[in-house]
């Protein structure tokens, strides 16, 4: 009779324990399905937004050359600034080349705005959820993609670029998203599905772009079409979030106000305090010593390489024109031909990193960079140059996505707003400042100077990753 009482308690004991596993099994399965649908739902939104927002790209040259042609008064003015620019630098006085230039700083105008916006709005959504933050800055672009479409002057495309920089925001939020979700294999493949809807939307959009921008009829201005078209991807964007995508950020795990997150507004606008990660670093919930160590580190590194990548990124159509003489057709084909290279790395390779292996594939992606900068700088013909850009795509498909995914590791719930927000202004940072200086490297020094001092100079990263240490666990 005891053994029965025994056998039948441990029988029961053992139910007990299936069903805990099978509960704990099935919520495990529930909490994967959210994190695979928000990662889905995140990765299209940006995808649609990307789209819209690479239309731009290949009509920039025509839209300074129209604004040239009609001999536009605030155009002019800054032409003539630019010409005292290039004559200072020392680059070739070529009229095409001034308005590369030009170009170039219209570029960095924009991203020097999401260095400014990125942090702010991270901070804003750690108070208030990152689903209705992004809906704001959605608006944003439909009001800037409204403004292109009408724009007949100069003045008012700038200052559509200039709305359009400071609701670019809305990509830091995507990566607070994904760094919202509590796996660390959910936030790695998610970081890599947001470098795939990257490689995506600056492959097609461009493209897209193009071709509308050659079926413009006769009288209607020729980039139009392309600005309406972005529009509408803006406002299928909006529509999108707001019916689809869910709150990440938790009441409970939201800062107490707004003006907790502004308190620290010089460590958000400073270059220096953003380095120094100091938004994160403040109050009582303070990451530990050696995980803010990391965190500068990772944060200097991310810096180098998007500073470094963007200078050849910006410089290499210069290249192919000048030594191999490339069509606008041919360099759209070679950025094709990056833009399908980086999203199957990134859509196979680079979302089955496992997390903790992260740092390590950044560091062999960093070394291929080496010599795939020198293949590029110094190749003789086009079969050296695609070696090298095959080199340049892989490396370039691991190392962001990759370095997002660790950094998104840190920092509590109500942190990793600010925490990706500063990531990104570090990234605007190094591209507004990548291709100006590069540039002027290249028209100074020749392109295989150029080429060869970027890829030495990616020694300097490889080395800071290799001083990282184990993060602790704060969470």
């Amino acid at each position: 009779m005891c053994s029965f009482i025994i056998w039948e308690q441990s029988t029961g004991n053992m139910a007990l324990g299936e069903r805990g596993s099978s509960s704990s099994s099935s919520s495990n399965a529930r909490q994967e399905q959210n994190h695979n649908r928000v990662i889905t739902i995140v990765f299209l939104a940006l995808f649609i937004d990307l789209l819209g927002f690479a239309l731009i790209l290949p009509l920039f040259p025509s839209i300074l050359d129209y604004y040239s042609q009609t001999e536009d008064g605030f155009y002019l003015s800054l032409q003539r600034g630019v010409d005292w620019f290039a004559v200072m630098a020392g680059i070739p006085p070529e009229r095409k080349y001034n308005s590369v230039l030009f170009g170039g700083l219209i570029g960095s105008i924009f991203s020097l705005l999401q260095f400014f916006s990125s942090p702010l709005t991270g901070a804003v959504s750690d108070h208030w959820g990152r689903r209705p933050v992004i809906l704001v800055t959605v608006m944003g672009l439909i009001a800037s993609y409204s403004l292109w479409a009408a724009s007949r002057t100069f003045g008012v495309f700038l200052l559509s670029r200039i709305i359009g920089g400071i609701s670019k925001g809305n990509v830091s939020l995507c990566t607070a998203i994904i760094a919202d979700l509590h796996s660390p294999k959910a936030r790695s493949k998610g970081m890599a599905m947001i470098g795939v809807a990257f490689s995506l939307g600056f492959t097609l959009g461009p493209m897209m772009g193009a071709y509308l921008a050659m079926q413009t009829e006769k009288g209607e201005v020729f980039y139009l079409r392309s600005a309406l078209s972005a529009l509408a991807f803006a406002v299928a964007d909006f529509i999108f979030i707001f019916l689809l995508l869910p709150e990440t950020l938790p009441k409970e795990k939201r800062v107490p106000s707004v003006t907790s997150g502004f308190q620290a507004a010089v460590d958000l606008l400073s270059p220096l305090a953003l380095f120094q990660f100091s938004a994160v670093t403040r109050g009582k919930d303070s990451p530990s010593e050696q995980n803010v160590q990391n965190l500068k580190i990772l944060g200097l590194a991310y810096f180098l390489y998007l500073f470094l990548f963007s200078g050849l990124e910006y410089t290499l159509s210069f290249l192919t024109h000048q030594r191999f003489h490339f069509s606008s057709m041919q360099q759209g084909k070679m950025f094709f031909f990056i833009g399908i290279t980086m999203a199957v790395i990134q859509g196979g390779y680079a979302r089955r990193i496992k997390p903790g292996n992260e740092i390590r594939a950044v560091k062999r992606a960093i070394v291929l960079l080496i010599p795939a900068f020198l293949l590029i700088g110094w190749a003789a013909n086009v079969t050296v140059l695609s070696a090298g850009l095959l080199l340049y795509s892989f490396a370039a498909a691991i190392v962001i996505p990759c370095l997002s995914a660790v950094v998104s590791g840190y920092g509590t719930a109500g942190q990793k707003g600010r925490v990706m927000g500063i990531l990104r202004s570090l990234g605007a940072l190094a591209r507004a400042l990548g291709p100006i200086l590069a540039a002027a490297v290249y028209w100074l020094a020749g392109a295989e100077i150029c080429f060869t001092v970027c890829g030495a100079f990616f020694l300097v990263p490889l080395a800071l990753l290799r001083s990282i240490k184990q993060q602790t666990k704060e969470e």
